[in-house]
């Protein structure tokens, strides 16, 4: 009886070891199965000049229950304003067969729907994406492409308008931007179009790299503009305080398209802010990990716009900026 005791004592100890261990290996398993998601992220600047948009981003993906470290991790990739490196960058992104690609680099559109159609692809910041070609409609894009769309047909209007305001008779207003951006023709004309219905002559200039931005403000000079409107693009976004700066040392009035040029020293800025465009891209790449395929996933586009302006450049500038204006705007910087 002693010895049956004793077996039956080590079987039940057995049974209850085995039992915890039932209960323990699922949870080790789970855990060993839990995939951690791989996010590639595209930019034409330093992790440093994004660390703002990167943080609303981030924020997003928090608010959707992914926590940075835990549930996925980040492959930044920067060309660093060298726009030849993107092939190189994407083949590689590609290559670590990352999840999704998230980028607001207008540049890198094209390259990438070129070279994946596999990988969704979540762009934070596009210009006319339908007449781009990019998707095939706003509703069901189709593909692997999603994301955010701006508003600069609507936008366009009212930066001329504003500007018309803080410049005293004004006749000829300047556009920058870059021929390389697939937005570009999409943005000068619906600049074309605005300038010409407020009876101002334009000035296009354009500037593809770093070199020529400093050319481009002795055109201007040279055309007789009286103030200018900076298309966005992650080549100017990168070179923000630069651009702020020689705006002010050629006595330019300046208009943004988002308030960090602003916050570098530009004038005025008028247009959807990216910061929200970065949080709200993180919808998209929650749906993704959910399953839902991108060419589902209707493009969005903001419509809540933000008047931001500089009173010290204005100051600087000898500008005498209508009380309304400031009372109109959603930021004063002081």
């Amino acid at each position: 009886m002693v010895v049956l005791g004793r077996v039956v004592a080590m079987r039940r100890r057995e049974f209850i070891t085995l039992l915890g261990s039932a209960a323990v290996v699922p949870t080790v398993t789970a855990r060993a199965q839990q995939k951690v998601w791989k996010i590639g992220i595209l930019t034409a600047v330093s992790r440093q000049a994004y660390s703002s948009l990167y943080g609303a981003f981030v924020k997003g993906m928090r608010e959707f229950g992914h926590v940075e470290g835990k549930d996925f991790i980040v492959e930044w990739r920067s060309v660093e304003g060298h726009y030849e490196r993107y092939s190189g960058l994407i083949a590689g992104l590609i290559q670590l067969k990352v999840d999704v690609i998230v980028t607001a680099s207008s540049p890198a559109y094209r390259l990438l729907q070129r070279a994946t159609d596999t990988i969704p692809i979540v762009i934070v910041s596009i210009t006319d994406p339908v007449g781009s070609g990019f998707v095939a409609s706003l509703n069901h894009p189709g593909g692997n492409i999603t994301g955010l769309a701006t508003s600069f047909e609507e936008v366009a209007p009212k930066q001329i308008e504003l500007l018309s305001m803080v410049v005293p008779n004004m006749a000829r207003v300047g556009l920058l931007g870059n021929p390389g951006s697939p937005s570009y023709l999409s943005v000068r004309d619906y600049v074309q179009s605005a300038a010409a219905k407020a009876r101002l002559s334009l000035t296009v200039v354009e500037a593809g790299n770093i070199e020529q931005i400093a050319g481009a403000f002795n055109a201007f000079k040279t055309a007789g503009v009286q103030g200018f409107i900076a298309a966005a693009d992650p080549l100017f976004f990168g070179e923000r305080d630069r651009l702020a700066q020689l705006a002010i040392s050629n006595g330019l009035p300046s208009m943004f398209p988002q308030r960090e040029y602003t916050v570098a020293g530009g004038l005025m800025s008028y247009g959807e802010n990216l910061s929200d465009f970065f949080y709200r891209a993180a919808y998209f790449v929650d749906q993704i990990f959910k399953g839902v395929k991108p060419g589902d996933l209707p493009i969005q586009q903001p419509t809540l716009f933000h008047l931001v302006i500089n009173r010290i450049t204005a100051k600087t500038l000898d500008l005498a900026v209508p009380l309304r204006l400031y009372e109109f705007a959603d930021e004063v910087i002081e």
